[in-house]
């Protein structure tokens, strides 16, 4: 089944077979809407397994399109099979069509399924009778106006409005890359309903998101939990304001707000700028920091509020650092090393296995500035082109492993023909660059070791520097200016960067708004590289077309007897087309849908 066809059910629940093996272990002719709703189940046990599946579709993002990071689709980072066209670089370079999906990231098809599960579980979960309930943990007022903390609600509840929040997070998957896109409401289609839906607008869809969240925040469990361990991935209010803060931030951004597309199509995007769009995403990034963040630079041992733990490496394995929280809405992978097995550098055998997939580009390793936080030519450091990796914003040592890196208790040789780079690998890594973000810290390791592996929707960094973005676009940019820098300097303090005499972390007061833009857009890709967010970014900033009109470099390392010298080389030149900022509709769709609008552009 593909797309809105989808949505027609089947009297059993097939789609949930291929998800748990607690389904395959049962005979197909079991999964009814009464078995797994059972109104005798006063466990909920069938049904929460139901739920889980759900939470299976949500989408892993370690080497998610087919086999890669999304981040290596951008200018960020390229595969090490490109020639072998793996479908980040057709992304990339846009060799797809309505009729010829990179099907790897258009889950057109997908999305809508796991929307049709959430629907049935919504419209069918209160037949199951909970014995169980709830208790949140924040402080409410009572109809007397008193302080009550805590609130206790039946399971079913919460439940509920963890599938509504999983449907939301499903046609925001959508929306971020069709625009408008069919809202289906609560409705399982039944075969004999008429399936030609029409498409929302843009700002219908973006409503209809920001409404769900605000309807069900109250009704999930509230950091902090007392089942934290066995329920740390289920989404909280804490989660379901966050994603509200990037819904809007996106909402707010050129793509759909003042540049769109084409001019007068609600579909894919407003139809008039609008300055408050962004103030509002401010606003509610502002209040979200006031009432559940830390953001002073000395670690408090609150736990009950989220802040940036020193160590930038430890977020990605670990659910808490020191019991320190930062973590808003994450999957957890498991324990394991699959990470490295797939990224780590080539060159190895054994336990410290890596095959080298994702190789950051020569354009990302640029963007990191010196250890002041300040461009080069600007910095109290010099910038020497011959030694490259000196003096420089201390993540980059974080994210990048280059030539020179100590890796493995290895000093590492990254150029094409080196020890960490050989001919003999089948393919050279064409940038000399390494991705290390999300791996344990292996420096001084002799092999690889399991970890966590997690692969994080949320982090309170993101709501941090979606304020600083949001405000400085706002139209009360002045009046938020102080904020601006106080909600930066936390996650310029935790990635090492000098204080510098004014305690500013490189940060100045006197930007323009342009100066400011660029700094947090460069401050956002650093902090977020290969999370999926430079791939939006440069698409809803509508800054695409510029930055692919230079070729995406690597860095060519000859090493001599006595010195290594090091040559920025050109590895690929994307010809980009405005109307890759969107993604075609599938062919399939529009051909049975007399009612489909395909996207600018798109045949």
């Amino acid at each position: 089944m593909r797309g809105l066809a989808c949505l027609l059910p089947a009297v059993m629940l097939v789609l949930l077979l291929a998800c748990t093996d607690d389904y395959e272990s049962l005979p197909v002719d079991q999964y009814t809407v009464e078995y797994v709703f059972s109104e005798t189940d006063s466990a909920g046990v069938q049904a929460v397994r139901f739920l889980n599946a759900i939470y299976s579709t949500l989408p892993n993002g370690y080497n998610r399109v087919g086999n890669d990071f999304l981040d290596a689709a951008t200018d960020d980072a390229v595969s090490l099979y490109m020639d072998s066209d793996p479908d980040v670089l057709r992304l990339q370079t846009g060799r797809f069509t309505a009729s010829s999906q990179v099907t790897t990231d258009m889950n057109w098809g997908t999305w809508y399924q796991s929307i049709r599960k959430c629907n049935i579980f919504i419209n069918n979960i209160d037949r199951v009778p909970f014995n169980t309930r709830y208790t949140n943990s924040e402080t409410y007022l009572d109809e007397d106006g008193k302080e009550v903390v805590g609130r206790e609600r039946p399971m079913g509840s919460s439940y509920k409005s963890e599938a509504r929040f999983l449907r939301a997070f499903f046609y925001f998957q959508l929306v971020e890359r069709y625009g408008g896109v069919p809202l289906v409401g609560d409705k399982v289609f039944d075969i004999n309903d008429n399936l030609e839906l029409p498409r929302n607008t843009f700002e219908e869809c973006v409503d209809y998101i920001v409404d769900e969240l605000d309807a069900i925040k109250d009704s999930l469990r509230s950091l902090p939990m007392r089942d934290a361990v066995a329920f740390a991935h289920v989404p909280t209010k804490q989660a379901c304001l966050a994603f509200k803060i990037r819904v809007l931030l996106y909402a707010a951004s050129p793509l759909f707000n003042g540049r769109t597309l084409e001019q007068g199509n609600a579909y894919v995007g407003y139809t008039d700028y609008d300055p408050t769009r962004w103030t509002r995403a401010a606003e509610e990034a502002k209040a979200f920091v006031e009432t559940y963040g830390i953001i002073s630079t000395r670690v408090s041992m609150n736990k009950n509020k989220f802040q940036l733990p020193e160590d930038y490496r430890s977020v990605f394995v670990n659910y808490y650092t020191g019991n320190i929280r930062e973590l808003i809405f994450f999957r957890n992978n498991g324990s394991g090393t699959s990470v490295e097995r797939s990224n780590g550098p080539l060159g190895f055998t054994g336990n410290k296995l890596g095959n080298g997939r994702t190789n950051p580009t020569q354009n990302f390793v640029d963007a990191f500035w010196m250890k002041d936080g300040k461009p080069r030519g600007q910095s109290a450091y010099s910038y020497d082109p011959q030694h490259p990796y000196d003096n420089r914003d201390p993540r980059l040592d974080m994210i990048v492993l280059h030539q020179g890196s100590q890796w493995l208790n290895t000093q590492l040789d990254t150029y094409q023909g080196g020890a960490h780079n050989p001919s003999g690998s089948g393919h050279y890594n064409q940038t000399s660059y390494y991705m290390c973000k999300f791996m344990n810290d292996f420096r001084t390791a002799t092999e690889y070791s399991s970890h966590n592996e997690l692969w994080i929707y949320f982090r309170f960094a993101e709501v941090l520097l979606n304020f600083a973005e949001a405000a400085n676009e706002s139209d009360q940019r002045d009046a938020y200016l102080d904020d601006i820098i106080n909600y930066l300097i936390p996650v310029r303090y935790r990635a090492g960067i000098d204080p510098g005499t004014d305690k500013l972390y490189g940060l100045d007061r006197t930007m323009t708004r342009e100066q400011m833009r660029e700094m947090i857009h460069n401050e956002r890709r650093i902090e977020m590289a290969f999370e999926e967010q430079r791939y939006y970014d440069i698409r809803r900033w509508r800054e695409a077309e510029d930055i692919f009109s230079q070729p995406i470099q690597g860095m060519q390392v000859v090493k001599g007897t006595s010195q290594v010298v090091y040559t920025p080389i050109d590895i690929l030149k994307v010809d980009w087309s405005d109307k890759m900022y969107l993604y075609p509709i599938p062919y399939t769709e529009v051909n049975k849908n007399s009612r489909m609008v395909q996207n600018p552009n798109w045949r």
